[in-house]
């Protein structure tokens, strides 16, 4: 059994909120977004991005549909497929809105994903939005950003400068929109009965650290009230970003 929440505010600086998520239960599909361009085309990027997925995890169950879109990885189960080929459509859906609207030129967004099938969990991103898991106390990244500062982390040494000291350290290097073929990164988790999934923007992990939100997760334990008070915190520890968080609980059941 799933249990969720989600929640996405602009903000005390921004006047418009170009991040989007979706949260279905009854799907068991989480999708965080968050875009970017200018004349409001961050906000039609995030919103291409998580209807193009939607979309597609709600109508394809037949593996001929999802390998004649963006073909089918050997390596990957069924559902990793799925979200694969939902994220690569949905990146085709950005870089096509964008090639016919000249005033969304240049946009493009993150995405962060988690498709449930019983007690294993795909996980599927690309940029900065991140996927949490809560286990015992214990708070663990499941994603990896798409940004300098983390090239830099994994190739310590090549620049000579350390990743917060490096002027290009919050560039994005790999979004939804930029290009044809977006680098889509898909990993599977297997959850145990009354562990979290926490789904969020940089507007959120880019102010909390690790710490800060393992600590509201196991003080608040409905997705709910933990969701919006992870948005709070955000905002009191001075996000000048729009914060979006998704929190989901995972329930086993005889069924599982």
């Amino acid at each position: 059994m799933l249990a969720s929440f989600g929640i996405s505010d602009a903000g005390p600086v921004r006047t418009n909120n170009e991040d989007c998520f979706l949260g279905d239960d009854a799907l068991s599909l989480y999708v965080v977004a968050d875009g970017m361009g200018g004349h409001a085309a961050g906000e039609v990027a995030s919103r291409l991005a998580v209807e193009a997925i939607d979309q597609f995890i709600r109508g394809a169950q037949d593996p001929a549909e999802i390998s004649s879109s963006c073909g089918i990885d050997p390596e990957l189960s069924y559902t990793s497929n799925r979200l694969r080929t939902a994220i690569c459509l949905a990146n085709q859906r950005v870089c096509e809105a964008a090639e016919a609207h000249p005033e969304y030129s240049g946009m493009g967004t993150t995405v962060v994903c988690a498709l449930l099938n019983g007690s294993t969990v795909t996980i599927g991103h690309v940029g900065d939005s991140r996927l949490y898991v809560l286990a015992d106390g214990k708070l663990t990244a499941q994603t990896q950003d798409d940004t300098w500062a983390a090239f830099l982390l994994a190739n310590a040494g090549e620049s000579g400068l350390l990743p917060e000291q490096h002027p290009l350290r919050n560039v994005l290097t790999n979004v939804l929109g930029a290009r044809e073929d977006a680098d889509i990164h898909i990993s599977e988790h297997e959850l145990a009965h009354d562990q979290m999934l926490l789904l969020c923007t940089d507007g959120v992990h880019g102010v909390l650290d690790d710490d800060v939100l393992s600590g509201i997760m196991t003080t608040h334990r409905d997705p709910e009230a933990i969701a919006k008070a992870v948005v709070a915190a955000a905002f009191e520890q001075g996000s000048r970003d729009n914060a979006t968080a998704i929190v989901v609980r995972y329930l086993e059941t005889a069924s599982d």
